[in-house]
C-alpha cells in the first residue's frame, strides 16, 4: 500500500515537537513480538540538551519475547548524521527519515544499532491494505496507521540470534506527532488473521484534549470493510495491570473488546517530555491478548474473534 500517511511534519527549525514512526509486530513463529521506533525530538533545539537520554534522534528497538521480560534499547544520533523527507514530497514512496545505518521508507525500514555491548540490526518490508488516519489535530498533532494490516517480511538480527521469514510477522506500521505528548491516553492496535487469509485489524484510542475534552474512536477493518466508531463506552481501565474492555457502537452495530495486558510482557518505559521539564511513564505490551464480538445490526448472529498475543495495549496517566 502506497499512501501520504507517512510524510514527515516535522522541520528542522522546530523547536518543541516528537514525531515518531514505528513499527510493532507479532513474529510468525510465536517465538516474540518486535517494537521499532524512529523517533525525532525538538530537532531545533538539539533535544533535551539537560536531560540525559533525549537526544534529538533516537532508534528504538524493544524485543518482547514468549518468554521473559521485555527489553529496549535506544541509540541517539546527532543531528548531522539526520536525513529527513520532504513533508511536500508528491512521490510518498521516497525516504521518510535516515540516520547513520538506519533509515525508513513507505514500504521498507533497516537498521543497526549497539546497546550495552548487545548489536541488533534489521532489514524489513512489509505490505498491507489497509491505512488511516486516525486523529488529525492540525499543530497540536496526529495519529496514523499507514500500515494497519501490515505483513512483514525480512530478517533481524539480534545477538547471535537470527529472525528470517517471508512472512516473518503480523502487526503495524504507524505515525504520530505532536507539539506535547498527551497528559493521558489509551491505545490498542490487533489484528485477527481469518480463515481467507485476510487480517482483521481493530485499533482504538482514548486521549486528553485541550479545555477538558477527550477524543474517544475505535476503526474495525473486517474483511474489506471499515467500521468507524466514535460512541466508546469504557467499563474497566485498569493501567496497574494493563487491562482494558470498552464497547463501541455505530448505526452499523456494536462492538464489544477485552483485551489484557498483564503479565511478564508488560514494559513500563520512561518518555521524555517535549517541554524538557522530566519524564512520565508509559505502560506497553506488544503481546497483549485480544477479544472482539462484533453485533451488527439487523443481524441476529455474533461474530467472535480473538488473539492471545497478537495485539498491543498502551497507556499512561489517569482519567
Amino acid at each position: 500500500m502506497t499512501n501520504s500517511l507517512n510524510r514527515p511534519y516535522t522541520r528542522l527549525t522546530m523547536r518543541r515537537r516528537y514525531e515518531a514512526w514505528f513499527l510493532r509486530f507479532d513474529l510468525a513463529d510465536g517465538s516474540g513480538a518486535w517494537w521499532f521506533r524512529y523517533l525525532l525530538m525538538n530537532v531545533g533545539r538539539g533535544g533535551c540538551p539537560d536531560t540525559p537520554a533525549s537526544g534529538p534522534v533516537q532508534i528504538w528497538a524493544t524485543w518482547f519475547p514468549k518468554t521473559g521480560h521485555p527489553e529496549t534499547f535506544i541509540q541517539e544520533f546527532p543531528i548531522r548524521e539526520l536525513r529527513l523527507g520532504s513533508r511536500n514530497s508528491g512521490d510518498p514512496s521516497l525516504l521518510i527519515l535516515e540516520a547513520g545505518p538506519n533509515r525508513i521508507e513507505e514500504n521498507s525500514c533497516r537498521g543497526a544499532i549497539a546497546v550495552r555491548g548487545q548489536p541488533i540490526s534489521w532489514d524489513l518490508r512489509y505490505r498491507s491494505g489497509f491505512g488511516v488516519t486516525f486523529s488529525n489535530k492540525g499543530w497540536i498533532g496526529f495519529s496514523r496507521t499507514p500500515h494497519s494490516d501490515a505483513m512483514f517480511s525480512g530478517e533481524i538480527r539480534f545477538g547471535d540470534q537470527i529472525f528470517r521469514g517471508d512472512p516473518l510477522g503480523v502487526g503495524l506500521q504507524g505515525h504520530n506527532c505532536g507539539f506535547r505528548h498527551r497528559n493521558f491516553w489509551t491505545w490498542t492496535h490487533a489484528c485477527f488473521p481469518q480463515s481467507d487469509g485476510s487480517i482483521s485489524t481493530l485499533e482504538a484510542l482514548v486521549y486528553e484534549m485541550p479545555l477538558g475534552l477527550v477524543f474517544r474512536k475505535a476503526i474495525l477493518w473486517h474483511h474489506g470493510q471499515t467500521s468507524v466508531f466514535r460512541k466508546l463506552r469504557e467499563s474497566s481501565r485498569d493501567r496497574e495491570g494493563l487491562r482494558w474492555t470498552f464497547q463501541v457502537r455505530s448505526g452499523a452495530g456494536t462492538v464489544e473488546v477485552e483485551l489484557e495486558g498483564g503479565g511478564e510482557s508488560l514494559h513500563r518505559l520512561p518518555y521524555v517530555k517535549t517541554d524538557c521539564s522530566g519524564t512520565f511513564e508509559v505502560s506497553n505490551n506488544s503481546r497483549a491478548r485480544a477479544r472482539v464480538r462484533l453485533m451488527r445490526t439487523g443481524s441476529g448472529a455474533g461474530e467472535e474473534f480473538s488473539t492471545e498475543h497478537g495485539a498491543v495495549l498502551e497507556m499512561t496517566g489517569d482519567y
